[in-house]
């Protein structure tokens, strides 16, 4: 392994470069993970950051959130089952807003902040 310095005043800086495969698509919980890992636990964070797998990690995480809220969706919606949508459109939306929310609460405690 051969290493190419460059000079900043006195000191002699290693060029280094971090290699990632692909550039991935970083949604809502992929950045809410992200910021957690930032803030909880730094040490992880620097850790993939440097060795390049944190881009990878987010977006995996960002998947299964995603996955699962839409599974989670679909379940509550068979369970309590919202209004007619084309007789009421806004009371549809509000229930399947209600029903996200309600569904982003078990998987942000579970997948994004566990």
């Amino acid at each position: 392994m051969e290493l190419t310095y460059h000079r900043n005043g006195d000191y002699l800086y290693p060029n280094l470069v971090i290699e990632t495969e692909e550039t991935l698509t970083i949604t809502k919980y992929g950045l809410l993970r992200k910021s957690y890992l930032k803030t909880h636990k730094p040490h992880w964070y620097q850790s993939m950051l440097m060795t390049g797998k944190l881009e990878r990690h987010l977006a995996e995480i960002d998947q299964t959130a995603q996955e699962q809220v839409d599974r989670i969706v679909e379940q509550l919606a068979k369970s309590f089952p919202p209004p007619d949508k084309a007789d009421d459109p806004l009371g549809w939306a509000a229930h399947m807003n209600g029903l996200t929310v309600m569904a982003e609460e078990g998987v942000m405690r579970e997948v994004i902040y566990g």
